[in-house]
């Protein structure tokens, strides 16, 4: 320890939910590790919540609730804020920061949508800010992208960063179960909200998408930046449709970089995908997370484990906790925001990738040679055609897989074909990833 060393930190812990009680637990049973490891005792001097009257675990000391967060906040060496949400926790943080505590927060919508302005305050208080649990709960990829490849280049990054969905499509395709079935079981396991919205609409999934973008291709990325689409409509049609080919449907995260007019920029996108079966990331169950990171010099790598959770997640917060307290013994800063490569957004119909179409069509000569025309006008190759699953009474089904085509010529394409008289319905549109 320095001879100027802190003996001891004050911390203050913000939200005391499902993660910031396991945080407490952890920060009173291990405080002795905890000190060995960092060189200085952490004392839990308060914990901020919105009303005191509320039942708590008998693991939270109850002389150490306080409805004066801000008071809080802003008295303390370093703040770990739990409380998700973007008003009061950015005020909170902020003023933290002000102040001069090092933060270390799990909330992703809030990085999501202000972390420059948060970054900004960080370095001009000269403090750390911290956030490895705001993506993918205990699996370490934040750090991982941010300090053990920052002297590597990123081309891509692709993962599953929301268990919750992963559950409900992993029961979809395992257990047979239509998706308000599998919902419901996720909610009564506790994997899914009461209001499952951000998770299922792939809002939650995007906030992280946008931090990793960040990070991994040095550029300022926000929520704004990222086309999302959703489970909702998945059906069990789908899920056997994939099984057919060789494939599960899994919820993914895409950043990546591409060329649109001449121009460089960063492609970001959140949306159901079909994965080969072979694929590492198909094999990804329950409400597991997996993301997988190609760089140039260290070619592909994958972080897999626990992405939600109490437990998972007050294990990455007191990571952070134990590198800023750290910090504070020995000198040090966590690293800056890195925001020099400024790539711009591409437009989400400049995004190359395969697509699966299943169309419902008449039984009659001549329907694939109208459907291929159609296709090829707009520049879209077929890669395989097959015979889909549908009654023959009702007429036929088709499901066609393209080569790599643009956002925009796939819309083209299937605009044309919902005005021919021969496709009945367009079923479903799927892109293919991970191949």
């Amino acid at each position: 320890m320095n001879d100027g060393a802190p003996a001891t930190l004050r911390v203050a812990v913000l939200g005391c939910g499902v993660v910031g009680t396991e945080v407490v637990r952890r920060l009173l049973t291990n405080a002795s590790e905890l000190h060995a490891r960092t060189g200085t005792r952490l004392e839990l001097v308060g914990i901020g919540v919105r009303s005191t009257a509320t039942p708590r675990d008998p693991v939270v000391p109850t002389e150490l609730l306080t409805e004066d967060l801000r008071g809080l906040a802003t008295s303390a060496d370093i703040v770990i804020e739990l409380m998700g949400g973007i008003e009061p926790a950015r005020g909170l943080v902020t003023g933290a920061l002000a102040a001069g505590a090092s933060v270390i927060t799990a909330n992703k919508a809030l990085l999501a949508q202000h972390g420059p302005e948060l970054y900004e305050a960080a370095d001009a208080a000269r403090v750390d800010l911290f956030y490895e649990a705001a993506v993918a709960g205990a699996v370490p990829v934040v750090r991982g992208v941010r300090e053990s490849l920052a002297g590597d280049k990123i081309t891509r990054v692709l993962g599953i960063v929301n268990g919750t969905t992963n559950y409900i499509l992993d029961e979809m395709t395992s257990g047979g179960l239509d998706f308000e079935k599998a919902l419901a079981q996720a909610q009564e396991l506790g994997y899914a909200e009461a209001d499952p919205t951000a998770d299922v609409e792939g809002l939650d999934a995007a906030a992280k998408a946008a931090i990793l973008a960040s990070l991994a291709f040095h550029s300022r990325t926000s929520l704004d930046d990222v086309p999302v689409q959703g489970i909702t409509s998945i059906s069990p049609e789908d899920i056997a449709s994939a099984a057919q080919t060789g494939h599960v449907i899994k919820l993914l995260a895409i950043a990546e970089q591409g060329t649109y007019d001449g121009v460089g920029g960063l492609a970001v996108r959140v949306h159901p995908a079909l994965v080969p079966v072979e694929h590492p990331l198909a094999s990804v169950r329950g409400p597991f997370n997996a993301v997988f990171v190609e760089a140039e010099a260290a070619g592909t790598l994958m972080f897999y484990g626990a992405g939600a959770g109490g437990e998972a997640t007050a294990s990455a917060v007191l990571g952070d906790v134990v590198a800023a307290a750290r910090h504070r013994v020995n000198g040090g800063k966590a690293p800056s925001e890195s925001a020099h490569a400024a790539l711009p957004p591409m437009p989400a119909q400049a995004v190359h990738t395969r697509y699966q179409m299943r169309l419902d069509v008449l039984d009659v000569p001549g329907v694939l040679a109208e459907i291929a025309a159609v296709v090829a006008a707009h520049g879209v190759s077929i890669e395989t055609v097959r015979q889909g699953m549908r009654d023959p009474d009702e007429g036929a089904a088709l499901v066609i897989v393209t080569h790599s085509a643009s956002e925009s010529a796939l819309a083209a394409t299937v605009a044309d074909l919902d005005t021919l008289e021969v496709v009945e319905r367009i079923t479903s549109i799927l892109r293919v990833e991970g191949t």
